[in-house]
């Protein structure tokens, strides 16, 4: 079954409706703060639906995972399987091509960064563990995510493409697919919360039959993340901060239920739009930005400004607003792989506890007085 005929295949049977192909007990994975996949192990099959692989996705994709020990034993379960899901995935798998930056930290927390052996646009990865093995041609170079180099991906024989897609009219998805590459979406970056971004460390384990290990990882976060967000409760004072950057004349800033709002409202920072709606952009004129926010005290999260110098060339405007005075903008602009991929793009969304804490030592330096931020840096002169 291609990856991209999820809409057109007769619907799948409830996994409750396979369990005649295992004996053995069945085993729900907890997913508590993602939205967007779930995953179910019965006997030596691991059941995953992806919900939401893009915004709006009419349709889930679901995947079967069964134990290459075991693949012997289910030969009569597999033709079944291909027909009524998106991708059989015999684990744990070994040699994996990906797509998204978001994938990265993952192979490096799971310990299983020999396995990835092809990236679409390697001069994105940041890690240097991984850049090493990139500049060694361990890891070779797939093309752009919408220009893939399907010979290069087929001739590799990845047993694992880990793509991603704002719909499902990538056309190499469905030749590399139909060339018997097990083709699978990974749907992190449509998550709306820290931890539920940082989740999706489950779906990648569980490829890796690193079920537990990943458990381990994600609970950890999540207690350093808790951690975080009650200390940053002692501060006497609740910052004023702004974020987003301008681009071609319209200022765009984090909605007031968006990911990064939320990091805001954990650190105990007031965000200046707050109570907007919407977990996406708020597209904002310069005059109405400089209107409201000429004296928020921080701007965190400018894009890729590294400078005040910068600023100012670009707009000379920049210079009105209290934290352009009082030097209080940082940016994740100086956070850089050797060929320029940025830190936070590839780190952040599996490790919101290192972004709650970073915010708190910018705005709180008292509650984390010897932290070193790993993100957000201060603009250079």
């Amino acid at each position: 079954m291609g990856c991209n005929e999820s809409q057109q295949k007769k619907e799948s049977p409830s996994l409750e409706q396979t369990t005649t192909l295992q004996s053995t007990q069945d085993a729900e994975i907890a997913v508590l703060y993602a939205q967007g996949f779930t995953i179910k192990k019965q006997g030596h099959i691991t059941f995953i639906q992806v919900k939401s692989p893009w915004p709006n996705a009419n349709a889930p994709f679901r995947y079967a995972l069964i134990e290459k020990k075991h693949k012997n034993q289910l030969k009569d379960s597999i033709n079944y399987l291909r027909e009524n899901f998106d991708a059989v995935v015999f684990t744990p798998v070994k040699r994996v091509a990906a797509t998204s930056t978001t994938h990265i930290p993952a192979f490096e927390l799971l310990d299983v960064s020999d396995h990835l052996i092809g990236f679409a646009e390697t001069d994105f990865i940041s890690s240097p563990e991984l850049r090493k093995r990139v500049e060694s041609g361990q890891i070779i170079e797939l093309g752009s995510n919408e220009s893939l180099n399907e010979e290069v991906i087929i001739a590799a024989q990845p047993e694992l493409f880990i793509g991603f897609g704002v719909s499902n009219q990538n056309k190499s998805y469905a030749t590399i697919s139909k060339a018997g590459i097990p083709v699978v979406y990974n749907g992190d970056w449509v998550e709306e919360t820290p931890l539920g971004k940082a989740e999706w460390i489950k779906f990648m384990g569980a490829f890796f039959g690193k079920s537990e290990q990943a458990n381990q990882i994600f609970n950890a976060v999540v207690t350093e993340y808790n951690k975080a967000k009650k200390l940053a409760l002692e501060a006497t004072s609740r910052p004023t901060v702004i974020s987003g950057s301008m681009f071609k004349d319209i200022w765009y800033a984090p909605g007031g239920e968006s990911w990064l709002a939320q990091f805001f409202q954990d650190a105990n920072a007031s965000y200046l739009w707050k109570d907007s709606k919407g977990t996406g952009s708020l597209s904002l004129n310069f005059e109405t930005v400089l209107m409201q926010a000429r004296d928020t005290e921080y701007w965190i999260g400018s894009g890729q400004f590294i400078s005040y110098s910068q600023l100012k060339q670009a707009n000379p405007h920049y210079q009105q607003f209290n934290f352009f005075k009082k030097k209080k903008i940082f940016t994740y602009g100086l956070s850089t792989g050797d060929k320029g991929g940025m830190l936070y793009y590839e780190l952040a969304p599996t490790r919101p506890d290192v972004v709650l804490k970073d915010i708190i030592h910018i705005l709180h330096p008292n509650l984390l007085p010897n932290y070193t931020t790993v993100f957000f840096k201060p603009l250079q002169p």
